[in-house]
């Protein structure tokens, strides 16, 4: 058995929020655990797939290694100077 007044408070029925919801509950140290984060809306899960392109990363990285294709990389700069 555990020692006594050396191990932290357990709570097998911590509460899980995202988005201000309970989306689960889990057994855990802490009796509320609040994330951004979980299976119920990540892309990987949903699959759903949004790209945040900041300062044209994506673009970039497509580029570099020959996976942007030329009309797509034409359509892109017009569209700047525009």
């Amino acid at each position: 058995m555990a020692k006594p007044e050396i191990h932290p408070t357990w709570y097998p029925e911590a509460k899980v929020y995202c988005n201000g919801e309970v989306v689960m509950t889990v057994g855990s140290t802490k009796p509320e655990l609040h994330v951004d984060v979980w299976s119920g809306n990540h892309p990987y899960f949903t699959g759903t797939q949004k790209i945040i392109d900041t300062e044209g990363r994506v673009e970039r990285f497509l580029r570099k290694y020959g996976m942007l294709e030329e009309g797509a990389d034409q359509q892109d700069g017009n569209q700047k100077k525009k």
